[in-house]
């Protein structure tokens, strides 16, 4: 994983990356289970499926622990991890910032064809250039396209039903740069500079960012939280993880990972 997304490149004022539980006695499993959350029902299939190390994208340890007992859910996952032999490893905000991370993933939905795709936020001690690592992305796409027409492509790419938008420009407006930030892109997009892009995709935003995102004339495409997080596991992360550790390890992707919100 180091080699994939170096943990040089997470946010650690307030991420939690890295080996979060190193069991003393490991298993002797040679599997490794990836998934976007790692809840009691997900260990369970990783128990289920003889996981040795799970590769957790959102860090299942954040705030503190005082103690680690059985009636708190999160501190049940870390003693039933070691009991079982298992391993906890937590990439989060370095598979954001990395090349061929999470946000180059969701870049290429919006246009998998643009040679011009920028960090919004570059990793300290780097250029703003196309390619290079950091939070965020913006898209200049190669041929605009409608807004209409950007939305069935990210609801295409990312393989979901529905999103949530806000068109001040309308269905039909030319889109020509697109900011894209998985997760919550909040904090990421408040870094942009004003008129710099046509349209904010990320997974979440607050309301009133997005009311004035609409005051500055710019569209938003939200497809909740993990919806722009959990298809690159598939897409990209179990194939570079098996390259990496050859086919003596087997690469699983969970089965019970799911955004925890749907649409009734």
């Amino acid at each position: 994983m180091e080699q994939i997304a170096p943990l040089a490149l997470a946010d650690t004022t307030w991420d939690n990356v890295g080996i979060l539980v190193e069991n003393p006695k490991p298993n002797a499993y040679s599997r490794v289970m990836l998934t976007i959350d790692l809840t009691p029902a997900h260990l369970q299939e990783c128990i289920e499926k003889q996981i040795g190390v799970i590769v957790s994208y959102h860090p299942p340890i954040f705030a503190s622990m005082k103690r680690l007992t059985l009636k708190n859910p999160k501190q049940e996952i870390v003693l039933r991890t070691v009991a079982e032999g298992m391993s906890i490893f937590s990439p989060h905000t370095s598979l954001d910032a990395a090349r061929g991370g999470m946000n180059d993933w969701l870049a290429s939905i919006v246009d998998s064809q643009s040679d011009r795709v920028f960090p919004i936020i570059p990793t300290a001690g780097t250029e703003v250039s196309a390619g290079s690592t950091g939070m965020g992305r913006v898209v200049e796409l190669r041929n605009p396209i409608s807004f209409k027409e950007l939305v069935e492509r990210v609801k295409i790419g990312l393989g979901i039903p529905t999103v949530r938008v806000s068109a001040p420009g309308g269905q039909e407006r030319l889109v020509r740069r697109v900011a894209v930030c998985v997760g919550s892109g909040t904090s990421v997009f408040k870094s942009l500079k004003s008129g710099a892009v046509d349209v904010l995709l990320s997974g979440e935003m607050g309301h009133h960012d997005v009311l004035a995102a609409a005051d500055n004339n710019q569209s938003v495409i939200l497809t909740e939280h993990t919806n722009t997080e959990r298809g690159f596991l598939r897409a990209v992360l179990k194939g570079a993880l098996q390259e990496k550790l050859g086919e003596d390890v087997a690469i699983e992707v969970s089965t019970r990972d799911a955004d925890p919100l749907v649409v009734w």
